[in-house]
């Protein structure tokens, strides 16, 4: 089996609102409680465990994901004027998306602060 990331802890302020809002992005569910976690599984890999029982630090998450995915991400990000969303880093949230590394890449500001990257090329 080698090494498989199973799942990767989200502080939030709101577990289940979290929880929502990112499977919101990926067109994703929101899977039953697991303990104290609202978890959202990846395809068939790794769950965000979204919790809300200690301070929230921002974090970055980046995802390669396939066209259509990117296509279906964008149409909720034009339907929803309040979420956060950019090309790059550098050009803060300007609605936007990138061609880095010859595909089409997104920067979504999730409200707790956290940065989700969504593209469909891996920089090389």
């Amino acid at each position: 089996m080698g090494v498989v990331l199973d799942h990767v802890v989200v502080r939030s302020t709101d577990r289940r609102a979290s929880a929502r809002f990112f499977a919101r992005l990926l067109g994703l569910r929101v899977e039953p409680p697991a303990g104290p976690f609202a978890p959202v599984r990846v395809d068939d890999g790794p769950t965000l465990d979204f919790d809300d029982r200690g301070p929230v630090l921002p974090g970055h998450y980046g995802f390669l994901v396939d066209d259509d995915t990117f296509d279906a991400l964008l149409e909720v990000l034009a339907e929803d004027p309040g979420i956060r969303y950019g090309s790059g880093p550098g050009n803060g949230w300007d609605r936007r998306i990138n061609t880095l590394a010859g595909g089409r890449g997104v920067y979504v500001g999730d409200p707790d602060g956290h940065s989700y990257e969504f593209f469909t090329a891996r920089p090389a």
